[in-house]
């Protein structure tokens, strides 16, 4: 089975909300839905976490990056 994408993950995490909201659903399919929208609220999480030290770590290599050439040209 294919892991969910992030957005798509994000939009069965609305229309569990909206389900959720509606106020239909007896008490067992509301605790299962509940259920079901932690845990891709968790796993949502985990990829923005994991995007975020991404960023940072591009943003880090490009910051020492231009530190060297900033410094390799002064010594010009």
């Amino acid at each position: 089975m294919q892991e969910a994408t992030f957005e798509a993950s994000i939009k069965e995490l609305e229309e569990i909300v909206k389900k959720l909201e509606g106020g239909e659903l007896s008490l067992d399919e509301m605790l299962k839905l509940f259920e079901k929208g932690i845990s891709l609220s968790r796993k949502c999480n985990k990829i923005l976490n994991e995007a975020e030290k991404k960023v940072n770590m591009l943003v880090k290599k490009d910051d020492t990056m231009d530190k060297q050439e900033f410094t390799a040209l002064e010594g010009e």
